[in-house]
C-alpha cells in the first residue's frame, strides 16, 4: 500500500511539473517577442541582446559549476561556443531584435516559425537524414506560401517611404535569422561541448553575448544610448528576458527534453507564435489584416505538418529531433528567439 501510494504521489508530482514546464515553454517563450519590443524601445537592440545573453549565460555557468556534470572547459569547447553563439545569438536573435524596431512582435513571432523549414532542409542536405516525405514537402511549400502572404500583406505603417522600406528589410532580416538559427542549431549537434547542458548553454550565451556587444560598438549603438532616457518598461522587458526567457525557459525546456516525448516538446514551435499574437493583440494593441491572418494560419499549419513527421517515422526520427531541438533551446528563442527569440 505504501509503495503504491508513493508511486501515485510521484506520478502526480511529475504531472504537475510536466504541466508547469510546458506552460513555461509555451507562454514564456511566446511572450519574449513582446518583451523584446518593450526592451528595445529605449535600449539599442544589439546592446540589449548582448547584455541579456551575457547576464543569463553568466548565471548558468555559475549554476553549472555546482552540478555533477560540470567539467573544466577546453579550448575546443570555447571555439564551438563562439561559433554556435555567433550563429544563434548574433545572426539569429540579432535579426529578431533588429526587425522588431520596425515590425510588430506578432509578425516577428510568425516569421520565426520558419525555423523548422530550414531544420528539415539542412538535416537532409547536411546531416544526410532521411529524405523529406510528401507530408513534409507539402508543409515546406505551404509554409513559404504563408510567409509570402505575411510579407505582401504587411503594408508600411505611416506615410514614410523609408518606414516602408525598413519594414521590408526587417522582414527579410527575420527570414535570414531563421536560416542562421537553424544552421547554428545543427552545427551545435556535432560540435565539441561539455557534458553539462547547462554549462554548454551558459558558454554559448556568454560567447554570443560578447559578440553582440562588440558588434553593437562597431555599429555605433553606444553613441545613441542615453541612460536617462531608458524607460522602466525597457528595464522590465530586459529583466524578463534574462530571468524568464533565458534562464527559466531554458531550464523548463531542458527538463522536457529528458522527460517528455520529443514530438510533444516540438509543439512549442507552433504554440509560441499563437501566444505571441494573442499577447501582442491584448497588451500592445497590435492588429493584423485579413491576408496576414490567413498567412499566419498557413504557417502554423505547415509547422504542424513538418513537426509531426516523427510520429510516422518511429523512434530513430524522434531521437534525431531531440538532438536538433536541443540546439535550438540553447539561446532560450523566443529563440530567440528564443529570443530567442
Amino acid at each position: 500500500m505504501q509503495v503504491n501510494a508513493l508511486a501515485n504521489s510521484n506520478q502526480r508530482r511529475n504531472a504537475v511539473i510536466m504541466i508547469a514546464a510546458f506552460a513555461a515553454v509555451y507562454i514564456i517563450w511566446g511572450s519574449t517577442y513582446l518583451a523584446i519590443k518593450y526592451a528595445i524601445d529605449t535600449i539599442p537592440p544589439l546592446l540589449m541582446a548582448g547584455v541579456r545573453f551575457l547576464s543569463a549565460g553568466a548565471v548558468l555557468m555559475v549554476w553549472a559549476r555546482f552540478t555533477a556534470d560540470y567539467e573544466k572547459p577546453k579550448k575546443e569547447h570555447w571555439r564551438s561556443a563562439l561559433i554556435v553563439g555567433t550563429l544563434l545569438l548574433l545572426f539569429g536573435n540579432g535579426g529578431v531584435v533588429f526587425a522588431e524596431r520596425y515590425i510588430s512582435s506578432s509578425l516577428a513571432a510568425l516569421l520565426v516559425a520558419m525555423e523548422p523549414f530550414w531544420i528539415v532542409i539542412f538535416s537532409w542536405v547536411w546531416l544526410r537524414s532521411s529524405r523529406p516525405n510528401l507530408k513534409v514537402v507539402s508543409g515546406l511549400l505551404a509554409g513559404f506560401f504563408g510567409v509570402w502572404l505575411l510579407i505582401s500583406g504587411h503594408g508600411p505603417s505611416g506615410d514614410s517611404a523609408l518606414g516602408g522600406s525598413m519594414q521590408l528589410w526587417a522582414t527579410l532580416a527575420l527570414v535570414g535569422s531563421t536560416f542562421f538559427w537553424a544552421a547554428g542549431s545543427l552545427f551545435g549537434l556535432r560540435a565539441a561541448a561539455p557534458r553539462s547542458a547547462i554549462q554548454t548553454a551558459g558558454m554559448q550565451m556568454v560567447a554570443g553575448g560578447l559578440v553582440l556587444l562588440v558588434v553593437s560598438v562597431l555599429f555605433g549603438e553606444w553613441s545613441w544610448l542615453y541612460i536617462s532616457h531608458i524607460s522602466a518598461e525597457s528595464i522590465y522587458g530586459l529583466l524578463y528576458l534574462v530571468l524568464f526567457g533565458s534562464i527559466i525557459g531554458f531550464t523548463a525546456y531542458s527538463w522536457l527534453l529528458r522527460n517528455a516525448p520529443p514530438p510533444m516538446v516540438a509543439t512549442y514551435a507552433y504554440v509560441n507564435p499563437i501566444i505571441a499574437v494573442l499577447l501582442g493583440w491584448l497588451i500592445a494593441g497590435e492588429t493584423f489584416t485579413g491576408q496576414m491572418l490567413i498567412g499566419a494560419g498557413v504557417i502554423v499549419s505547415s509547422v504542424v505538418l513538418i513537426t509531426s513527421q516523427e510520429k510516422d517515422e518511429g523512434d530513430s526520427s524522434s531521437e534525431s529531433d531531440e538532438r536538433m531541438t536541443t540546439g535550438g533551446a540553447v539561446a532560450g528563442n523566443q529563440r530567440a528567439a528564443r529570443a530567442s527569440a
